[in-house]
């Protein structure tokens, strides 16, 4: 079905109108295009699929010269043109290539939310389209294609399956190899199937179902693509071109011909399908000839079962090796880390999750202020003899003259991240460029590593993934490593071998962090109080490290916490607190104490919880300014403020695009919001208002009679909004007064449930349209299944009845499966012909069964319509709250899973007793890695330890100069003195604001 059309503009529109046409061909999803374009003219040749054979549509706009057009005419030669390009065989019925080239085109099917989420969307459009016959006048009907596709994959899937149960029967009585009893793959057989049935849709689409081309001259069924050029034809330069259609047709002809007549394969003739006639004029008689789609799918079919049977008798591919091309695919899966991404906080289809959920709800209600599992250590762990108790202190440094240590929070969530921290710590040294300075920090001795290891829940899943395999290709662990005992016998070291004789880096990690009451209990506090009397003398300075930085989160949630920690700080150490450290918060932020006549119980306040997870803001924090009645005055944030109210933007734009698995609770939300207002029955006061601002009044009119309506009559939907509406006051976080909380709960709901309804409202409108036109509502139900079944019998003869036997055979399942399978895509059509069904009779003349396939059609297409609109919704909330009133820190950054923005702190003791530190920070995190070629081509010895290795790190990034290594920073940098009557502090850098 070729239809041309040739333009004829002025030079001065050529361009344009090329431009313009070809948008439309292309907006049209027309095959076959191409624009040619001459001196003064221009012609634009396209093919599209057409009801009645072949139509030639001749555009012709004189605008330049008679002769000129005259010439261009002359060569086009337009009534051959016609001739030639004119389908000799005219097929009666449509077919359209597009649907089934998007499905060839589409992703491998994948247990993913995303694939699904693809696939439901693109079922939602093709079952909508297919009913528009607007669609259709324009050679876009997808009936034939769509019904061939699934009458061949059900009739393959059935097939397949008689084969294996066949195949396994003749395994368990002995009769093929033992290799062959592993159980066939499901899902390999659904997309065999699938490919199967898109390999013989796109043939019909090109080739139909010719048996037999009668009256056709013997030339013209000789004649090949090399006939194409006579003599006379070599030097037109469009023969080639306007005589393809003549190819394809003979390569259908010829090289996909029909494999024979039934009379030929005697055996078979019970057992095929056949082909139709195609001739010019009428056909008299019946086909005999094998249908060529059968024999393709025959031969798919012949293939997979031959394949299947000589892997599975033999053991072939179980000793066979590995091919070239699938030897190289796997070397190029190996070359690249398969490291997890940021746990997506917002996923209403991630177990972790709930059961994170569930257990925060459990520990809250059930066990706070009831049971601490820091008594039952301290219980199980005491002795009478005080000299059997463990030495919990650690001063194999204490030889050293001056002494590098590193510390780190928060890590543990996307592998990308935690990685590019790691690699940064496994450094044997890291070089700096500072103003004309080059600085070397070596690697520290030691790592602290702050809390939070793994993300959502502490699993041996995630433990794994989120925080061991990260840090294991920053730097391997030593031979003697087995991770069965890491967590038994702690420190790994060799067996007579002490910690003052090794001299690897080494690690400690804080426990408990989000410890019940936010505090130390009381055996701690009497450790720690002990400590202090024994071992810290008046001039000592004292660095202290929680989990979380009590002095900023009790300042934003005015309220007080860590009161033993706060003793512990002002009356035993009396000022010899010279930094508290805390991770906690997923930024970097430093407070230095404002020079005062009072006590300064700490002189710097460091958060640092840049080490892996999400990116928490810092603005929010930004008029912080006193603890302890001591003033304190910010010298740097990372991101800065401003960068950080930034990025609270990507709630409006990205919160849909970081968060896909959100819609699954979104859209079910929606649903239940507006459930009691489907159908709308009277809309035709929006339809025919004459204006378009009259027609606004009406359609938010409606909105808002719909409101009062929930209110009065919709249990379900008023039930819905209400549970809303606890959800959403509960969500509001305590710093606000129980008045603020319930104007921001009530502006949240307002938004969502006043969105629901407009959606509500259109989908109907859209819906009542289609009933007006005619487009719905005019079939009933099983309409693609009866318009197939008209047409089968034409285009894919039967005449031994192998349909009825195999319907026989099956018990009807064989065209109970299609039937109801083709039933997924009459979707619009039940929806409508039920909403005339209840406008006209009431909802009570349904039955139950017909009440929830009307809910359950409506829901389908409501919820790809809403699913955008709550996330924007959604989204914006958080923007306002977290911009606006500085309130959901959490909520609205972890929203964006941001990997970005990575930091750790590098601290020095001098051998004079001043501490420098410095904080090093990378900006943008790699996405891509590959393996680094320093680190495989070092020459590696049996027993050497990686960290005395030059390069220690497996990976490095894909872009070299995106490499961490090439990209850290210095973003805070000051000098602790050491104590003396002064108190000096110097700073290296100014406050980032």
């Amino acid at each position: 079905m070729i239809a041309v059309a040739v333009a004829v503009a002025a030079v001065s529109y050529q361009y344009f109108l090329g431009s313009y046409l070809l948008g439309i061909i292309v907006a049209l999803g027309i095959v076959g295009g191409a624009i040619v374009v001459s001196a003064n003219t221009i012609i634009v040749i396209f093919a599209s699929s057409q009801d009645s054979g072949f139509v030639l549509y001749d555009i012709l706009v004189g605008m330049g010269s008679e002769k000129q057009s005259a010439g261009l005419l002359d060569t086009l030669k337009m009534e051959r043109v016609r001739t030639i390009l004119t389908h000799t065989y005219p097929y009666p019925h449509e077919h359209s290539r597009h649907a089934i080239i998007a499905v060839a085109v589409g992703k491998t099917i994948k247990p993913s939310y995303s694939n699904f989420s693809r696939w439901y969307i693109v079922w939602i459009l093709v079952a909508a389209v297919y009913h528009l016959p607007s669609f259709q006048s324009m050679g876009v009907d997808m009936r034939m294609n769509l019904s061939l596709f699934l009458t061949i994959y059900i009739s393959s899937i059935l097939f397949l399956l008689v084969f294996h149960i066949i195949f396994l029967g003749l395994w368990y009585i002995g009769l093929v190899s033992r290799v062959a009893g592993k159980r066939p793959e499901i899902l390999t057989i659904l997309q065999n199937c699938a490919v199967i049935s898109v390999a013989c849709c796109v043939f019909y689409s090109h080739c139909g179902n010719r048996a037999i081309l009668r009256e056709r001259s013997l030339n013209q069924r000789n004649s090949n693509w090399f006939s194409f050029w006579k003599k006379e034809e070599r030097n037109t330069w469009l023969a080639k071109f306007l005589r393809m259609n003549e190819l394809k047709d003979q390569v259908c002809s010829s090289w996909f011909a029909p494999v024979g007549s039934a009379s030929d394969y005697p055996l078979l003739s019970k057992w095929v399908i056949y082909g139709e006639l195609a001739c010019n004029g009428s056909c008299p008689g019946s086909s005999d000839g094998i249908s060529p789609i059968y024999s393709l799918w025959a031969t798919f079919i012949g293939l997979y079962i031959a394949n299947y049977v000589v892997e599975r008798s033999t053991g072939w591919a179980l000793s066979h090796p590995l091919s070239v091309k699938e030897y190289e695919k796997l070397k190029k899966k190996q070359m690249k880390p398969s490291f997890l991404d940021m746990v997506p906080w917002y996923s209403g289809t991630s177990a972790d999750l709930f059961k994170t959920v569930f257990d925060l709800l459990v520990s809250v209600t059930v066990f706070v202020g009831r049971f601490d599992m820091r008594m039952m250590q301290a219980a199980m762990s005491r002795v009478n003899d005080r000299d059997q108790q463990g030495d919990l202190l650690y001063d194999h440094f204490t030889e050293k003259d001056d002494f590098w240590f590193d510390f780190m929070a928060d890590t543990g969530d996307g592998g990308n991240s935690s990685y590019a921290i790691a690699k940064l710590l496994a450094q044997p040294s890291i070089r700096l460029r500072e103003d004309d300075t080059v600085l070397t920090l070596p690697r520290g001795d030691l790592l602290l590593i702050g809390g939070d290891l793994a993300y959502p829940n502490p699993s041996a899943f995630t433990y794994e993934r989120r925080l061991f395999v990260p840090f294991e290709y920053a730097l391997q662990p030593p031979s003697w490593y087995t991770a069965e005992q890491i967590a038994v016998n702690k420190p790994e070291v060799p067996g007579g071998v002490a910690l003052k004789q090794y001299n690897g880096p080494q690690c400690f990690v804080i426990p408990g962090n989000h410890a019940l009451h936010g505090d130390i209990d009381v055996y701690q506090f009497k450790f720690f109080s002990e400590l202090v009397k024994q071992k810290v003398q008046e001039d000592d300075s004292v660095i202290i490290i929680t989990h979380e930085p009590n002095w900023i989160l009790d300042w934003y949630w005015n309220s007080v916490s860590g009161k033993n920690v706060s003793h512990l700080i002002c009356d035993y150490l009396r000022g010899r607190c010279k930094l508290r450290m805390a991770g906690d918060l997923h930024h970097y932020m430093r407070h230095s104490h404002v020079k005062s006549d009072g006590p300064v119980h700490v002189h710097h306040l460091l958060i640092n919880g840049c080490g892996g997870a999400f990116l928490h803001p810092t603005h929010v924090f930004s008029k912080f300014k006193k603890v302890h009645g001591v003033s304190y005055e910010c010298k740097a944030a990372y991101p800065s403020f401003e960068d950080s109210s930034r990025i609270a933007l990507g709630n409006i734009l990205k919160f849909r695009k970081k968060n896909w698995q959100f819609d699954f609770i979104g859209g079910i939300i929606y649903f239940v919001l507006v459930f009691s207002m489907f159908p709308q029955c009277k809309l035709n006061h929006i339809l025919q208002d004459g204006s378009f601002s009259g027609q606004l009044r009406s359609f938010f009119g409606t909105v808002w009679n719909g409101f009062i309506y929930i209110l009065e009559h919709s249990y379900v939907s008023l039930a819905g909004a209400l549970l809303l509406l606890i959800a959403a006051y509960s969500f509001v976080p305590s710093k606000l007064s129980r008045k603020k909380r319930a104007i921001v709960g009530v502006l949240h709901v307002s938004a969502h449930l006043s969105a629901a309804l407009i959606l509500m409202l259109l989908l109907e409108l859209g819906v009542e349209t289609c009933i007006q036109h005619k487009l719905l509502a005019n079939s009933g139900y099983h309409t693609l299944y009866q318009w197939y079944r008209s047409v089968e019998s034409e285009h894919f003869p039967d005449p031994t009845g192998l349909r009825a036997r195999i319907e026989q055979w099956t018990f009807g399942l064989y065209p109970a499966c299609i039937k109801y399978l083709m039933a997924a895509f009459d979707v619009p059509e039940v929806m409508a012909v039920t909403r005339n069904n209840i406008c006209k009779r009431g909802m009570e003349s349904l039955s139950r069964g017909g009440a929830v396939i009307y809910y359950a059609t409506v829901f389908l297409y409501f919820w790809v319509f809403s699913t955008p609109v709550v996330s924007l919704v959604f989204g914006s909330y958080l923007y306002i709250c977290i911009n606006w009133l500085h309130i959901h820190f959490d909520e609205a950054f972890s929203s964006l899973r941001i990997a970005n923005y990575k930091a750790f702190t590098r601290f020095h003791i001098k051998s004079d007793g001043d501490l420098e530190v410095f904080t090093l920070a990378v900006d943008k995190v790699p996405k891509e890695w590959k393996l680094d070629a320093d680190w495989e081509g070092e020459p590696k010895q049996p027993q050497q330890m990686s960290h005395l290795r030059r390069f220690p790190s497996k990976w490095r990034a894909a872009t070299a100069y995106q490499d961490p290594i090439h990209t850290v920073k210095i973003v805070d940098r000051f000098v602790i003195g050491r104590t003396d009557k002064n108190d000096n502090v110097t700073s290296a850098n100014e406050p980032v604001q």
